[in-house]
């Protein structure tokens, strides 16, 4: 197996943490506390092509492949989860257009999202309904040739500041099988009838804008529909290697973040007139820290490679590389702030931010019972 990346890859990484370090660490204080979409750097991350990083190339974006776009995430998020998730968040959805959308779809929607000039969202949880998704209960009615739908969602990134949603609904009521019945609909938030309301006083990653939406009745025209009809919940899942894939490389950032600024911290800070990286209990830590950091990264990589290989492991290693980074997120976040003691306990230093931020890599995506569900199922054999 070749460990190595490519000279292209090793410029998009350092590009990236060129990126990262001069304008996202210096302000991602800022942004946490005041809970607000750095709407700034997401333009200045559209010039490098980041918000665009998995559109295709006809369509402006960057193209990278799913190894490539977790070498961004892992940088950005090393740097701020907040800011780093805001920027390549703005395409979050699109991967429904790019795979199942019609000429028109992708030509009418994917452009001004690589160019940054929209920002879109997926729309799928509701506040009844998040590991099961198939209980879902926002409608989608047939009208003429349009849609009508009502219903609520809920923890919807991008939800106050987005442009447009890409919305599972239940379009088929009477479908039989539980997994039946669903379909994606896109639903521009200048629609009448649409409401979003943000959501504040997050945990973690509050840079990055959250919010319920609401569907009183909103009509849009039958050619936003993605896809097939009744087809949107299987659509769906084919996603999900992906995009846990992509979590992995959040909680490989996150973990390579506080593994980094707390070898920093033991460098400087002084204790019985010596550095407390001179200690052996406080070696040990940043020993763990980096490894387990090492490990979670080549589980993300294999899991990245899967996805653009269509390995037949897929689901079960992208299962096993969220479940993994994202415990040792948290993991390293927790160990950041215990060397940096009571400074660490203060926003002071980014070590209590890391730890706020990794909490939510174990939640979204499907959380980390889901994930070992997953596992256990694939080693056994069994379908969904």
């Amino acid at each position: 197996m070749d460990y190595e990346l490519s000279d292209e890859q090793q410029q998009i990484r350092e590009e990236v943490r060129r990126f990262a370090e001069n304008e996202i660490r210096p302000v991602a204080k800022e942004y946490d506390r005041e809970e607000k979409a750095p709407l700034d750097l997401i333009e200045k991350g559209a010039e490098m092509g980041l918000t665009g990083a998995q559109i295709p190339i006809e369509y402006g974006g960057a193209g990278y492949d799913t190894l490539d776009v977790a070498l961004v995430v892992e940088e950005l998020y090393a740097a701020d989860p907040g800011i780093g998730g805001s920027i390549l968040g703005t395409a979050f959805g699109s991967e429904a257009i790019i795979a199942f959308g019609s000429d028109d779809q992708k030509e009418r929607w994917l452009p001004d999202l690589a160019a940054g000039d929209a920002i879109c969202g997926s729309a799928i949880s509701e506040p009844h309904a998040g590991s099961d998704v198939a209980s879902i209960s926002t409608r989608a009615e047939k009208d003429g040739d349009e849609w009508v739908i009502n219903g609520n969602k809920m923890w919807i990134t991008n939800g106050s500041i987005g442009d447009f949603f890409v919305v599972l609904c239940k379009t088929d009521p009477d479908a039989e099988g539980r997994y039946n019945g669903f379909s994606q609909i896109v639903v521009e938030s200048d629609r009448d009838g649409f409401e979003s309301d943000k959501i504040t006083g997050k945990m973690g990653i509050r840079a990055s804008d959250t919010a319920e939406l609401i569907f009183d009745d909103v009509r849009v025209p039958e050619e936003n529909l993605v896809g097939t009809r009744g087809a949107g919940f299987l659509q769906q899942m084919q996603f999900f290697d992906e995009t846990r894939t992509q979590v992995a490389a959040q909680g490989v950032g996150i973990a390579k973040g506080a593994a980094e600024r707390a070898l920093e911290y033991a460098q400087e800070r002084e204790q019985f007139g010596k550095p407390i990286g001179d200690f052996q209990a406080i070696q040990h830590k940043l020993a763990d820290m980096h490894t387990e950091a090492e490990a979670a990264r080549q589980l993300t990589y294999k899991s990245a490679w899967s996805v653009d290989h269509k390995d037949e492991q897929l689901t079960m290693l992208a299962s096993m590389a969220k479940e993994y980074a994202s415990r040792i997120a948290v993991r390293n976040a927790n160990e950041c702030v215990q060397i940096h003691g009571g400074s660490g306990y203060v926003d002071d230093f980014d070590a209590e931010r890391l730890y706020r931020d990794a909490k939510i890599t174990q939640i979204y995506e499907g959380t980390t019972e889901i994930q070992k569900n997953i596992i256990a199922r694939e080693l056994q054999g069994k379908g969904m």
